[in-house]
């Protein structure tokens, strides 16, 4: 992978998104607490100096502006160069705001982000501002909420609508994941079908041009039978991410794995 990040609690960028989740809890720290004395003995008059310096910035950015179509993988190739930890997109009563969170792999790393600032994507220009930790947190916590059907202003026609087309949909055994966090291995997708019994050579990831994860996987099944009582699974939530699920072929995920070789 190529996220290398250090940051104050000794973990790097990769570990960001499998933090997400207890992210959400008020008495947790991604930077983690000390494990040693703050003071160190010095034979000064003044006895003891003081606590070491404070950890860096919390590299996020907010975006606003996001083509109502974006994924993931838009973000990414916005960033070009840079270190993408994870991309978080704003919802509200179920729909796209336009709006989003970057983080980046190092904090220097959002100087650069920000000289990307009202450049085009797509045909739309998009806004890059300075965030904290604290507003991506509350962001993913309402994300968490929202995809529970926490929102009262959640579009229950339009999801109904949506829904019954994944059901008319012919299953072949294979599943598509949408909105993957980029950290997400094997072993968590598994773990997502825990009742299903996969292995790992039934998971493909499907990594973009560069060879990064695209936030999408492919899933092969047993059978159709097992694919289709798989999708009770679609919209739930994988650490602190909803995942959508698709039913596929096989054709269309190799077509998709051969894309990002």
């Amino acid at each position: 992978m190529f996220y290398r990040g250090k940051f104050a609690d000794g973990g790097d960028g990769r570990e960001m998104a499998a933090k997400r989740q207890r992210t959400v809890d008020p008495g947790s720290s991604f930077y983690g607490t000390s494990t040693g004395s703050n003071f160190m003995y010095n034979p000064s008059p003044y006895g003891y100096v003081s606590q070491p310096p404070p950890p860096p910035p919390f590299p996020v950015v907010r975006l606003r502006g996001l083509p109502f179509d974006c994924t993931e993988t838009d973000v990414a190739e916005f960033f070009h160069g840079l270190d993408i930890v994870d991309v978080l997109f704003v919802h509200k009563g179920g729909k796209f705001t336009g709006e989003g969170f970057c983080v980046l792999g190092y904090p220097l790393q959002v100087d650069f982000a920000l000289q990307r600032n009202r450049q085009n994507m797509g045909r739309r220009y998009v806004e890059v501002f300075r965030s904290k930790r604290q507003e991506y947190y509350k962001a993913i916590a309402n994300e968490v909420s929202d995809a529970r059907g926490g929102s009262p202003r959640r579009s229950a026609p339009r999801a109904k609508s949506y829904d019954e087309g994944k059901d008319s949909a012919e299953h072949t055994g294979v599943l598509r994941l949408r909105g993957l966090p980029f950290s997400a291995s094997k072993d968590d997708i598994m773990e997502f079908f825990k009742d299903f019994g996969l292995s790992e050579d039934s998971i493909h990831i499907v990594m973009n041009s560069e060879g990064r994860p695209s936030g999408e996987a492919y899933v092969e099944f047993a059978n159709a039978e097992d694919s289709k009582a798989a999708m009770v699974k679609d919209r739930m939530t994988l650490g602190s991410r909803y995942i959508e699920l698709f039913p596929s072929s096989h054709s269309e995920m190799e077509e998709a794995i051969s894309r990002g070789r």
